[in-house]
């Protein structure tokens, strides 16, 4: 084990009760447990080179910014629980109905998009889309070979991707 390594360990342990008051204010007395785990993981990975000058200050840095790192993950595991729970149980009845009409004609437009292509190249998007069939089986369900089947696609795909970008 490297002796900055080892020279951090033994403070950790030394100041173990004062770096716990310190956490504690960051990230309350849940999390500063966890904190101090963290802590000494990352005391785990110190090298010797360079040599730390001051442990007690390297220490005290090194708990703050796992401390911030703490607190700010757990904002973003709550701020993904929330988003995640709003979706689940609020549902459709909260879309307004600014969106419901922009996706409306958003749907339109592909519709009319999709209707204009040339009828082969219809069938094979509405085959690979709509039905999930892989360019191998709708190479051999219309008879022609692979290499068309992906020509027609990029057909059908730049007719569709050109009526969603067309404002409406």
């Amino acid at each position: 084990m490297p002796t900055n390594s080892i020279a951090l360990s033994r403070l950790l342990l030394a100041e173990r009760t004062s770096l716990i008051r310190r956490i504690r204010r960051l990230v309350g007395s849940e999390g500063a447990e966890d904190v101090v785990q963290k802590i000494w993981l990352r005391i785990q990975a110190v090298r010797d080179d360079p040599p730390i000058d001051n442990p007690r200050a390297y220490l005290r840095r090194l708990a703050h910014n796992v401390a911030v790192d703490h607190v700010q993950a757990d904002k973003r595991r709550r701020d993904v629980h929330a988003e995640a729970t709003a979706l689940l149980h609020e549902g459709v009845e909260q879309i307004s109905g600014e969106r419901i009409l922009l996706a409306r004609d958003e749907l339109m437009r592909v519709e009319t998009a999709i209707a204009a292509l040339p009828a082969t190249t219809r069938r094979i998007f509405l085959l690979s889309r709509v039905d999930g069939m892989a360019q191998r089986e709708i190479a051999a369900h219309v008879g022609v070979s692979r290499p068309t089947v992906e020509k027609h696609l990029r057909r059908a795909f730049d007719a569709v991707t050109a009526a969603l970008e067309r404002q409406p």
